[in-house]
């Protein structure tokens, strides 16, 4: 295994130590510190982050070493829609975003995703374009920002910056799937 796909196998397993950050502490332990909460929320954050970073090392070291490898191709979406889809199922869970949001982004890549196993299946593979790459760079700030509940912005401004980004990641999403879809359904005919 290549140093580009062990890269992409470090960031899904990011993916589990995220959610522990997420499970609930014993009730005795929350009576008698909130700290720890805060603590795991930004322990959360910065692993959210390392893995998300992850993406476009994996993607610079396979094209720099040319290391690009059908596992490869296969496991980095795989990786990215795993990340994206637990923080906003978790997020869900804390009640700091509503579901639909998550329905919207979560949906898209379900629907590309099928799109990208009908065009394998023809021998045809399907690269991300740019506005999935925007998309993905928008999702994470996003989750990013909601996760430290709108920090730094709320030091600078009274304006929900967060949901500002949250709002522009879901409709960026929607774009570029309708976008993907169009553009890649004539070649699929």
């Amino acid at each position: 295994m290549n140093l580009a796909n062990k890269i992409t196998l470090a960031r899904m397993t990011l993916i589990p130590l995220f959610m522990l950050c997420f499970i609930p502490l014993p009730s005795w332990i929350q009576e008698s510190s909130e700290l720890l909460d805060q603590h795991g929320l930004v322990i959360g954050v910065i692993i959210f982050a390392l893995a998300a970073g992850t993406d476009k090392l994996d993607g610079y070291v396979a094209r720099k070493y040319n290391q690009i490898t059908n596992l490869g191709k296969l496991l980095d979406p795989l990786a990215d829609k795993l990340l994206i889809s637990v923080a906003l199922i978790m997020m869900v869970q804390e009640n700091l975003i509503g579901s639909w949001i998550a329905v919207i982004i979560i949906g898209r890549e379900i629907v590309i995703t099928a799109l990208r196993m009908i065009a394998s299946e023809q021998g045809i593979a399907l690269a991300a374009d740019r506005y999935g790459k925007i998309k993905m760079v928008l999702q994470v700030a996003a989750i990013i920002a909601v996760l430290l509940n709108n920090f730094p912005f709320s030091l600078l401004m009274d304006v929900r910056v967060d949901m500002i980004l949250l709002w522009l990641a879901a409709g960026v999403t929607l774009f570029s799937g309708l976008n993907y879809i169009l553009v890649n359904y004539r070649l699929l005919k």
